[in-house]
């Protein structure tokens, strides 16, 4: 084989254009990288010259572990983790009711408190207050539909338990988050204070979710409300603006509650 000290060996510039040339040739034929099978971690390749550069010596850099990852948040509660600092009798509620952070963003001065006896014949419960109440639940137009109502059925506001399940008015309730941050204790809870001999709840959909009835199952909803203390007899109904709208519902709504005072 001849040698670049041959007389037959190419001048340098003729190794370089031919080199330069089979290069160009592989290319055109779409060949532009080096190739290997061996796998290789590419982020710990980069970090080994910067360790040999560091120390000085190439044998002293070492791949690096990934890092631990980052603990999951801590999961949010409304009325948070601790239950023996919930509210242990109805007086004590009002004051947790107006004061208590995890219930809702905004200061206590906008939420509206539930009214009535402790032991009522009956516990109306609804998905929030009236747009415009201030110092009285239900002082509206909705209001107004339930004490016709109430007067039907032989009753009146001041002898009946009347709660919403949020301190104030919310246009656009995020009934499923409520439901996963445990707002379904907190009803309970509440209403194992009040100890009703029944339970009205207006509203179904979200509100009924969190009163352990899912209408997405197709299934009739409980004729108990299980709570911390026992059980109550439950009825649910359309939320008090739907039969505003729909006064037509009206009538069924009266059926059940014959039926309900009256099971025959």
């Amino acid at each position: 084989m001849n040698s670049p000290s041959d007389p037959d060996w190419p001048a340098t510039s003729d190794w370089n254009a031919q080199l330069e040339a089979a290069t160009a040739w592989w290319r055109e034929a779409g060949v532009d990288c080096d190739f290997s099978d061996a796998p290789r971690n590419w982020l710990e390749a980069a970090a080994e010259p910067a360790a040999a550069k560091s120390t000085g010596d190439p044998s002293a850099a070492a791949p690096r572990s990934r890092p631990a990852p980052p603990p999951p948040p801590p999961v949010f509660r409304i009325g948070g983790t601790d239950r023996t600092r919930w509210p242990a009798t109805l007086a004590d509620f009002a004051d947790w009711w107006l004061t208590e952070s995890s219930l809702d963003a905004i200061p206590g001065a906008a939420r509206v408190l539930p009214a009535g006896p402790p032991g009522a014949g009956l516990m109306v419960l609804v998905g929030q207050p009236e747009a415009d109440d201030r110092e009285t639940l239900l002082a509206g137009p909705q209001g107004r539909l339930l004490d016709a109502m109430l007067a039907a059925f032989g009753l009146s506001r001041g002898e009946t338990y009347i709660a919403s399940i949020l301190p104030r008015h919310t246009p656009v309730a995020d009934w499923a988050g409520l439901a996963a941050a445990g707002m379904s204790a907190v009803i309970a809870h509440h209403v194992a204070l009040v100890a009703p001999q029944r339970l009205l709840v207006f509203g179904r959909g979200g509100v009924s979710t969190l009163v352990g009835h899912d209408p997405a199952q197709g299934t009739p909803p409980s004729p108990k409300f299980n709570h911390e203390g026992g059980s109550v007899p439950l009825t649910i109904a359309p939320a008090l603006e739907t039969l505003l709208e729909r006064p037509a519902l009206k009538a069924g709504l009266w059926t059940r509650w014959l039926e309900w005072m009256d099971p025959g």
